[in-house]
């Protein structure tokens, strides 16, 4: 690298350090220091999420279990479907 790469590479990182220090600055005032995102933040909120994604799917499996263990009956008694063929037409015709 020659010295100009270096001096670039070194104001660069300074501006981008300036730059993060106002952003955060500006958060701070905006949202108030309580309410300021961080990592621990940040990760509790995506584990919350985690588990309730886990939970949705948990009773959806549940409700599916529950709806296959008693189906219920379509037609029961009417004999042909109100589609004008039988059940058994309307599969083998697919």
């Amino acid at each position: 690298m020659t010295s100009d790469e270096i001096g670039f590479t070194a104001v660069s990182r300074t501006l981008v350090s300036y730059a993060a220090g106002l952003i955060a600055g500006v958060e701070r005032k905006l949202v108030g220091e309580e309410n300021v995102r961080t990592a621990q933040g940040n990760a509790w909120a995506a584990m919350c999420a985690d588990r309730a994604r886990a939970q949705a799917r948990a009773d959806t499996d549940a409700m599916v279990a529950t709806l296959a263990a008693h189906p219920r009956r379509r037609n029961a008694g009417q004999g042909a479907s109100s589609r004008g063929g039988s059940r058994a037409t309307l599969v083998s015709a697919r």
